[in-house]
């Protein structure tokens, strides 16, 4: 059992935030809107509420028409303005922390402000409501007799004129709570390394000896650790290491691709997993039930949700919808209003509802990682779910992917070029494809209409690559650890021949 005084703090915790969350499930409309009312008058004597006319703003409807949609290259002046130390540009309260965010698909890093509103009212009360809803639901946890391993970003935080930038995870750990320290492993000093491989072999060193009873970072940067673990150990899985493990929490990418490696190095039937949903830009929704694949969107965390359906996208001239006219099952760009000085901002990713009581969605993938070069409009949760089928037919399990498109060429026909890092290849490559051909054209019906008697797009093409080869890629880019991520799907053939190359 739980250590009892942690257990009873918790407990109480626990009881008056789930009487919090009744309240936004219940009255899902009137939080938000009252919540961006207050955003609205706590900006309004910004520069940006100022520019805006937040004072005359009545209604959601004024808001829409008054508030432009905006990306990052829209609002980088100001926040670059405000990096260099000028203040109540976008936000009231002083902002000195930035997460710097890049992803690997844009070298230009973005520089996402978070202000001290955010940190506690979001990112924060996140992570306590993340372990009060796995409380809530497993009362026998032993989770606090032990420690989390946490497996952050590669960067530590780097000071800059007055202002601080650095991952997302680096800035949480500069503004935890010091109880949090002791709760946690690696030690501050080492979670904050920036050195990647460096930091890899220390956390290892410091906690092997641990009683790890969760783990907490992206998928595809836990499993490299995990593996290493039993690389120095020597042991044939990680509850041999660690045989009171009983949870991963984890985010950052779709979890699918890595599900059964770790099943094979976590084997025990009632392990539990745990999915989160956060970025620079906020911390939006939490698995709330054992075993789901749904997200509870979380309406009170300074976040005013609208919506864009994708078959209407079109950036940052889209319209957008509030959270009460969404439809079940169908693709939305999300929009986020923040307590950290975003207005109407697109995040780039892309969101569908499962659940409109409550209000649960899954995350399908991101604007700008799909392929649409023949009108096919294939989305990440597309791909993902074909090679999931695939794998399953052929005992087979995928480490990396990405896909790209083969342009039509004269007279002959295009296609999609799939470079694919296999934890354990198939026997049949040739099968395994037209496993994948066939799974996407009943998944996906614009797929399917431009393969019908290959008109325009032929089978697809596979490379099995060697085992590494995504890893050396960002490695060669500086873009190891953290919130690095290998783009999926793009219209271009850049990532695809730069893997190629190696």
């Amino acid at each position: 059992m739980a250590i009892p005084f942690v257990n009873s703090i918790i407990s109480w915790f626990l009881k008056k935030r789930k009487h919090q969350m009744e309240l936004f499930i219940k009255y899902p409309m009137d939080v938000q809107e009252e919540l961006l009312f207050r955003l609205i008058q706590s900006a309004k004597d910004t520069e940006f509420g100022k520019n805006s006319d937040f004072s005359s703003i009545k209604t959601y409807e004024d808001f829409a028409t008054k508030v432009p949609i905006q990306q990052y290259e829209s609002i980088e002046p100001l926040i670059e303005r405000c990096r260099k130390g000028e203040q109540n540009l976008f936000w009231p309260t002083k902002i000195k922390w930035f997460a710097k965010s890049s992803g690997t698909t844009n070298a230009k890093s973005k520089f996402i402000p978070v202000s001290d509103d955010a940190i506690e009212n979001c990112h924060l009360k996140a992570g306590k409501d993340m372990l009060c809803l796995y409380i809530n639901n497993n009362e026998e946890t032993a989770l606090f007799n032990g420690k989390a391993l946490r497996l952050g970003g590669s960067n530590a935080v780097y000071e800059d004129n007055n202002s601080y930038f650095g991952d997302l995870s680096a800035i949480i750990i500069e503004n935890m709570p010091f109880w949090a320290d002791f709760s946690s492993a690696p030690s501050q000093e080492t979670a904050l390394m920036s050195e990647w491989e460096s930091k890899m072999e220390a956390i290892i060193n410091e906690t092997i000896h641990e009683n790890i009873t969760s783990l907490v970072g992206v998928p595809s940067w836990m499993l490299v650790l995990l593996n290493r673990v039993l690389e120095k150990t020597g042991k044939k899985n990680i509850l041999e290491v660690w045989p009171n493990l009983e949870v991963y929490f984890h985010g950052g990418v779709n979890f699918n691709p890595y599900r059964e490696q770790y099943r094979k190095l976590i084997p025990k039937k009632d392990f539990k997993y745990y999915e989160t949903y956060n970025a620079s830009e906020g911390f939006f929704a939490l698995q709330d039930v054992n075993g789901s694949l749904d997200l509870l969107l979380m309406l009170d965390y300074g976040i005013f949700y609208e919506f864009i359906p994708m078959s209407e996208y079109e950036g940052e001239n889209s319209s957008a919808i509030p959270l009460s006219q969404v439809k079940k099952e169908k693709n939305y760009a999300v929009v986020i209003s923040t307590n950290g000085g975003l207005w109407r901002y697109l995040i780039g990713d892309t969101v569908k509802f499962t659940s409109l009581n409550p209000y649960k969605i899954r995350i399908t993938g991101r604007t700008k990682h799909h392929i649409n070069v023949f009108g096919e409009e294939l989305i990440i949760e597309n791909a993902e779910e074909a090679l999931k089928l695939a794998c399953k037919k052929t005992n087979s399990t995928i480490t990396e992917y990405t896909v790209g498109p083969i342009f039509m060429d004269g007279k002959k026909q295009g296609s999609h070029e799939w470079v694919i890092e296999f934890a354990k290849a198939p026997q049949n490559l040739k099968y395994f494809t037209e496993l994948l051909d066939n799974a996407l054209k009943s998944i996906n019906s614009d797929y399917e209409a431009k393969r019908y008697n290959n008109m325009t797009l032929v089978m697809p093409k596979i490379h099995s690559v060697k085992k590494g080869l995504f890893y050396s890629w960002l490695k060669k880019k500086g873009k190891l650890g953290g919130q690095h991520k290998v783009p999926r799907l793009s219209n271009k053939r850049d990532f695809i021949e730069e893997l190629l190359s190696l």
